[in-house]
């Protein structure tokens, strides 16, 4: 079984790791940079918020709901024109990042949106009586209190993410998806697909637990 596992196998298996790893990590941030203040804009605009706009949050709220319900497979297919545009292909690590971000984005807006709506309604309506202006009630109110729900958000997220990385290697995006792919499931090698699968675990729980570790900290500030 071991015979398989040399030396440029094992190169192989760093360079998927990594591979996946900054398909995760770019796309999570990315897609955080994007989904952050979507699901801030989400809570605002909705009624009784602070820039209460329910014809806007309809809008907003129907686009972000119709990316989170396309199957993440159909996503990666269906934006291929996009996918090229920005990367110059629609194979490999840099093309996988492009669908993951958008796939990421709308997910964590609504993981935000929910964050924000346990923030007490009574700090709100506080804050808005000392004269605090919408940017000081989000940056010194809402997001400070919702922080620990927003990174146990962001974790849920990370984790997802690593699933859709190892989806995108089945058509040539690389990472240890594709890696078990090719080598585990096309060439018949089942031990190179066992420990495809280990490390994927391992990735995961490593994620996990930094994330849960993170929101303990936060909670107890």
């Amino acid at each position: 079984m071991l015979d398989h596992f040399t030396g440029p196998m094992l190169e192989l298996f760093a360079t998927s790791l990594w591979e996946t790893l900054a398909m995760v990590g770019i796309s999570g941030l990315v897609g955080a940079l994007i989904g952050v203040p979507l699901g801030v804009y989400l809570r605002l605009s909705d009624r009784g918020g602070v820039l209460q706009n329910p014809a806007a949050n309809r809008i907003v709220g129907g686009f972000v709901n119709a990316v989170r319900s396309t199957p993440f497979i159909i996503l990666l297919v269906a934006i291929i024109p996009l996918t090229r545009f920005i990367t110059g292909t629609s194979i490999g690590t840099a093309a996988a990042i492009v669908p993951l971000t958008i796939a990421a984005a709308p997910f964590i807006a609504r993981l935000v949106e929910t964050s924000l709506r346990e923030v007490d309604q009574g700090l709100i309506e506080a804050a808005i009586a000392m004269g605090a202006t919408t940017l000081q009630i989000v940056f010194k109110v809402l997001l400070p209190e919702a922080l620990p729900g927003i990174v146990a958000g962001l974790t849920i997220t990370f984790v997802s993410l690593t699933g859709y990385s190892a989806m995108a290697g089945a058509i040539g995006g690389g990472g240890l998806g594709d890696l078990g792919i090719r080598y585990g499931y096309q060439r018949f090698l089942p031990e190179i697909m066992l420990a495809v699968v280990l490390v994927l675990i391992v990735f995961v729980q490593a994620v996990q637990s930094a994330g849960d570790w993170l929101v303990r900290r936060l909670s107890h500030r």
